[in-house]
């Protein structure tokens, strides 16, 4: 069952759904979601299932987001938690749903964003806190991150399940900034993830933060926020200035509260908060998993992460995305947002009148 309080915020309010669980009910008005009622397993058939609509043959146009309320795993084990897919980017309109306006808008939405930015606002309670798990209770036997109805995304090829709709936040530790990315996590034990942070040459803001903290031979902090407002997690694969504070420029007031064990502010109203803090030296392996070129990433040494504390929303609602070979849901977020601000670039800052449009190959990952 969707949270009560999310529906009512949905009726009244206009502009970007500021909750997950009012997108979800937005886009349930919308007829562009689909529930699962009967028992799905997580770990073999959930996420095949959503990436049948994309490798089907059905249209963009005709893809849904998915909602499975009777979740169980390889061993029976049931969770009371739904499990959401393909509800940030299964087509270009749910995507538009997120953001609060038409498809053709978003780009000229993103740009504003980007010169106009918005400080959260700090609040003292939030529904992200209502259940709070740490200290002995992450390291039971069938606790901690076991209880979380994490899918494996693609069966018979990666290594464990993985959180792969994260907002992993990060700070600098020389200049306070935050960073917001979407690395994927691999689930090593009930209170330790493996996070990949070194996904491209260079490394990812998160990682830069990573080397700042090695060199002072300290642990990094992190939060990683699973299920918030759309607009927040559109920020974490948008390509953005490495100085720039993403929370700030979602286009919208985000309320935020500090973590319970980390210092560091969070979305006050996220499904999911899983905290900790990550190793300044240990690397362990992580891997392989299918990844959105088509073919598996193999294991490799990525970073270490100690889990301090899972919060969570009384009634919450856990999110997956489909990242694996495109057409995905990772490649049409990157290409409806990507298409307009590269466009603006050529064309506005690099004065290149003749480009007329911008078009995103997705066999290549729209990258």
């Amino acid at each position: 069952m969707l949270d009560k309080r999310a529906a009512k915020a949905g009726a009244k309010s206009s502009g970007p759904p500021l909750d997950f669980q009012e997108h979800l009910q937005r886009l349930e008005a919308e007829g562009l979601l689909s529930r699962i009622d009967r028992a799905i397993d997580k770990d073999s058939e959930l996420h095949p299932l959503v990436r049948w609509q994309f490798q089907g043959g059905l249209s963009e146009d005709a893809r849904k987001a998915f909602l499975f309320t009777n979740v169980v795993d390889s061993q029976g084990r049931r969770y009371d938690v739904p499990v959401a897919v393909g509800a940030l980017a299964a087509s270009a309109r749910i995507y538009a749903v997120g953001m609060g306006r038409p498809a053709e808008e978003i780009g000229d939405a993103w740009m504003r964003a980007i010169a106009n930015p918005i400080v959260p606002a700090v609040v003292s309670d939030a529904p992200c806190q209502e259940v709070v798990i740490k200290g002995d209770a992450l390291r039971k036997t069938d606790g901690g991150l076991k209880l979380l109805p994490v899918p494996i995304s693609t069966p018979g090829y990666d290594a464990a399940p993985y959180l792969t709709a994260t907002l992993c936040i990060t700070r600098d530790p020389e200049t306070g900034i935050r960073n917001m990315g979407t690395y994927r996590a691999q689930l090593k034990a009930t209170d330790r993830l493996g996070v990949r942070m070194a996904a491209r040459p260079g490394g990812a803001g998160g990682y830069l933060h990573w080397q700042k903290h090695r060199k002072l031979k300290r642990t990094m902090p992190i939060a990683i926020v699973v299920g918030c407002a759309p607009v927040v997690m559109f920020t974490g694969p948008q390509k953005l200035p490495i100085d720039c504070d993403e929370m700030a420029v979602a286009g919208a007031p985000i309320r935020t509260i500090k973590g319970v064990t980390v210092d560091l502010d969070v979305p006050a109203d996220a499904e999911f908060v899983v905290e900790g803090l990550i190793d300044p030296e240990l690397l362990e392996p992580e891997g392989p998993f299918g990844e959105s070129h088509g073919h598996v990433a193999l294991e490799g040494y990525n970073m270490s992460m100690q889990v301090t504390a899972i919060t969570h929303k009384r009634k919450p609602v856990w999110l997956s995305i489909l990242s694996e070979v495109t057409p995905s849901e990772s490649s049409v977020m990157k290409r409806v947002a990507y298409e307009p601000r590269y466009l603006s670039h050529l064309r506005d800052t690099l004065a290149i009148k003749g480009v007329r449009r911008v078009a995103m190959h997705e066999p290549l990952s729209n990258l």
